[in-house]
């Protein structure tokens, strides 16, 4: 267990887990400027049975962010922000990337952060998969972005976006995410046109846009996700 930690101004990465196996998180406290580049404040590649619990996270970059070949992780009340959000990924960039299977984020409160909770998949990739990922009961408050699905995700134009994805994203939900979103477009789901995104369920989203360009929408691409509950923004408003 890693408990009562308090980590100020790192330079990169405040914590990186790899290669780990049953790490319990709890408590941390992870504060950078919302201006300091690469400053996530926990890194994850290949590791297994991972929970972060009860901390509280402000960077530059993601919050929590998820490489490849992770399986069977918890982040549950955990509070972000400044940041980019919760993500998995990026995805997709190098060769002999593995898996990540069993993501659970739940009970989290996002507050001024670039994104809220996401999957960013680099394309041009080669062929893999990830599964079993689901984000439920998220609080958000003025948080540009707050549901993606990215599989175009091209920093930089540092790659070949004409090429899609290959890896095949599925058994995916969205549950109970509301609050405040500080872009109009609050849910977008970009799927690749090779590889389309199964098993993807968005249910109870209640996000308010106040800009004055109207009201929010959501975008779905190669995707048909099964919809349940209140949708606001109405679900796949834009195809």
């Amino acid at each position: 267990m890693i408990r009562g930690i308090t980590s100020l101004d790192d330079k990169q990465f405040h914590l990186h887990v790899f290669a780990c196996k049953n790490v319990t998180i709890f408590h941390l406290n992870i504060k950078a400027p919302g201006d300091s580049p690469n400053t996530d404040g926990i890194h994850m590649g290949r590791s297994t049975g991972i929970n972060i619990i009860d901390s509280k996270i402000g960077t530059g970059d993601d919050c929590i962010s998820l490489g490849d070949g992770n399986r069977d992780i918890l982040i549950q009340k955990v509070a972000c922000g400044p940041g980019h959000g919760i993500s998995i990924g990026s995805l997709g960039k190098y060769e002999n990337e593995e898996p990540v299977v069993g993501v659970k984020v739940v009970d989290c409160n996002l507050r001024n952060t670039m994104n809220g909770v996401r999957i960013k998949i680099w394309p041009a990739s080669l062929p893999g998969a990830s599964s079993n990922m689901h984000f439920e009961n998220i609080y958000m408050r003025n948080v540009s972005n707050p549901v993606i699905i990215d599989q175009v995700y091209c920093p930089w134009n540092q790659c070949k976006a004409q090429i899609p994805s290959k890896i095949k994203i599925s058994q995916v939900s969205f549950k109970n995410i509301r609050g405040t979103s500080q872009t109009k477009e609050a849910v977008k789901l970009l799927c690749s046109n090779e590889i389309p995104c199964e098993n993807v369920e968005i249910t109870d989203i209640d996000l308010a846009y106040q800009g004055s360009d109207g009201p929010a929408t959501s975008q779905c691409t190669n995707v048909n996700p099964t919809i349940l509950g209140k949708q606001n923004p109405p679900a796949c408003t834009l195809k």
